[in-house]
C-alpha cells in the first residue's frame, strides 16, 4: 500500500550539498529546516522524512520547501541511500509484512 515517490537527484554547485526533487509537495509553500541533534516531535511527512534521513546517517542539515529536499552532508558523507529512502517514504507495507485485515465482528458488547 502506498505509492513510491519519484526522486531526481540534482547536483549542487556547492560541495557537500545534495538536492532531491520529488513528484509531490511535502511542505506546501512552507520552508522546514532540521539540524542534526534537534528533537523532531511532529508527525507530518517532512518530520518523518527528516527523522529517517538523520537515522540513515550523513545528514547535518535538512531543508525542505514544497517538493525540493536539500541536504547538507556531514564531513566525509556522500548521501548514499538517501534517494531510496525518500522513494519509500509513503510505502506502508514492506516485503514480508502482511497487514491484518479489518475485523468483521460487530463493535460493542
Amino acid at each position: 500500500m502506498g505509492q513510491p515517490v519519484t526522486v531526481v537527484e540534482r547536483p549542487s554547485s556547492r560541495p557537500g550539498i545534495v538536492r532531491f526533487n520529488i513528484n509531490r509537495s511535502l511542505t506546501g509553500m512552507a520552508h522546514e529546516r532540521y539540524a542534526a541533534g534537534d528533537e523532531i516531535t511532529g508527525d507530518r511527512p517532512p518530520d518523518e522524512l527528516a527523522r529517517r534521513l538523520f537515522e540513515l546517517g550523513g545528514a547535518q542539515v535538512i531543508h525542505m520547501n514544497s517538493n525540493v529536499i536539500t541536504v547538507e552532508l556531514a564531513t566525509g558523507a556522500d548521501g548514499a541511500g538517501m534517494a531510496a529512502l525518500i522513494e519509500d517514504l509513503f510505502i506502508h507495507y514492506r516485503d514480508g509484512v502482511v497487514p491484518e485485515p479489518p475485523s468483521t465482528e460487530p463493535e460493542g458488547d
